[in-house]
């Protein structure tokens, strides 16, 4: 059985942006392989919650990693490029049906667990970020509050996540036409909204989402766009 420890870092304690300390200290009690654990797609109406777990190789990090929400498009694709060539990396995808039946948070930490099992090489702790730990595990692991702006190794799979899940949300919106998936990803803004509030919604958007819900309601349960 995976053991488990949540930090809850203050405010203070947060370093001015992602270092690989945590991993260091963990490496100095003789755990080698350390992976960062990190996912995308919780807010959005459509397509998959997607998480990335990347152990670094210690001696080829790539420079500039940070946490992807505060790196443009060009910069996340330079940096994805740069840590498949260096690190060991495994991602997942929990499409929309599993959102519904599980609930946002269940998905996303079942996202996280299979990231972290489908590892070419078996990670001897994870560093997950948040403050929460997926059940079952495949080993220890501790939970990092704002993570991706604390480890490397975080902001790396945060990168990761982020990267294939917009790639695989541009397929979606040639799949489904209408909805504008390529712009917005499937997050709520105005315009995807009122799309689902027009056309229904896709095989690939979230039923339990209250916009999503909406829209099926005032379809009068008729069978979403396919």
């Amino acid at each position: 059985m995976a053991s488990s420890t949540v930090d809850s870092p203050q405010l203070f304690d947060l370093p001015s942006g992602p270092d690989y300390a945590s991993e260091q200290a963990l490496q100095k009690r003789g755990l080698i392989h350390i992976c960062g654990v990190d996912e995308a797609g919780r807010g959005p109406l459509a397509g998959p919650v997607t998480a990335a777990a990347v152990i670094l190789d210690p001696d080829n990090i790539p420079a500039d990693l940070n946490d992807s929400k505060k790196l443009n498009e060009a910069k996340r694709e330079a940096l994805f490029d740069q840590i498949l060539a260096s690190a060991t990396v495994s991602f997942a995808h929990v499409g929309a049906a599993t959102i519904d039946r599980l609930n946002i948070r269940e998905a996303s930490l079942l996202a996280m667990r299979l990231s972290v099992e489908g590892l070419p090489v078996a990670a001897d702790h994870a560093l997950i970020d948040g403050n929460a730990i997926p059940n079952r595990l495949p080993c220890p692991a501790s939970a990092l509050v704002k993570g991706d702006a604390r480890s490397l190794s975080i902001a790396a799979a945060s990168i990761i996540a982020k990267v294939m899940r917009d790639r695989l949300m541009l397929r979606m919106d040639a799949l489904y036409p209408g909805y504008g998936l390529a712009g917005h990803k499937g997050y709520p803004t105005k315009a995807h909204r009122a799309a689902v509030m027009d056309l229904g919604p896709s095989p690939i958007h979230r039923t339990s989402f209250a916009p999503v819900a909406a829209a099926i309601e005032k379809m009068g349960n008729k069978k979403p766009a396919s």
